[in-house]
């Protein structure tokens, strides 16, 4: 029997939860100078290869592009906004990225 639609949603939304809950743990354990150390290696820089992020102000949505290997990223919330854009805006927000 295949899981429904429903029933998936809320397994990943359980694995989610339990994840961040582990990740909550850990920071917890970590000192606040550790926290600041890392924050300062990682501000702005890309997850993906960690060269500089690029951030560009796009009507009050703050896209984040590397300025190695070409990933977009989003910060919290920020997904949210852009998925509420039509399509017209989204043509033109990502315009803004193309070579």
């Amino acid at each position: 029997m295949k899981p429904s639609e429903r029933e998936t949603e809320f397994i990943a939304r359980m694995e989610f939860e339990r994840k961040k809950k582990l990740e909550e743990e850990k920071h917890k354990k970590l000192k606040a100078e550790e926290k600041k150390k890392l924050k300062d290696i990682h501000h702005m820089r890309c997850p993906k290869c960690g060269m500089e992020l690029i951030e560009i102000d796009y009507k009050k949505i703050k896209v984040d592009k590397c300025s190695e290997c070409d990933g977009i990223w989003l910060d919290a919330g920020e997904l949210e906004t852009v998925s509420k854009l039509e399509k017209a805006g989204l043509d033109k927000l990502f315009g803004v990225f193309k070579k």
